[in-house]
């Protein structure tokens, strides 16, 4: 991925064939025209979530029309320190299959690398 500044507070990412645009608030010093980076990350957390859950609904063919899933993160002192994603099913859900639901959603990619706490190297070349 490349990172570039496209003009005041905006930064995008290069990522393969596709750019990801972010922006600062206006509160922030922005135009607020794109998501800012942080939200981006926690984007990341529920769509790959998301994509867990679509997966184990798709193969077995359960409507997910009326599936959601509520993000809230709590913070502590302005520092992330939990991220709650709440799987909503309707009530004609099949109910045996709500903790392989939960555990599929478990599996999430970018979740289990936010737990493995890797190492975030930055320097100036």
């Amino acid at each position: 991925m490349e990172i570039f500044f496209p003009d005041r507070k905006k930064v995008d990412v290069a990522a393969g064939s596709f750019v990801i645009h972010t922006d600062q608030s206006i509160v922030h010093g922005g135009d607020g025209t794109a998501p800012e980076p942080f939200d981006v990350f926690l984007a990341s957390i529920g769509a790959c979530v998301g994509v867990y859950v679509l997966g184990f609904c798709q193969a077995r063919s359960i409507d997910t029309r009326d599936v959601r899933i509520e993000e809230r993160p709590e913070y502590e002192d302005g520092v992330l320190k939990r991220v709650v994603l709440e799987l909503q099913v309707p009530d004609d859900f099949p109910r045996k299959y709500v903790p392989a639901l939960q555990a599929a959603a478990e599996k999430c990619a970018v979740k289990r690398a936010f737990n493995a706490k890797p190492l975030i190297e930055i320097k100036v070349a």
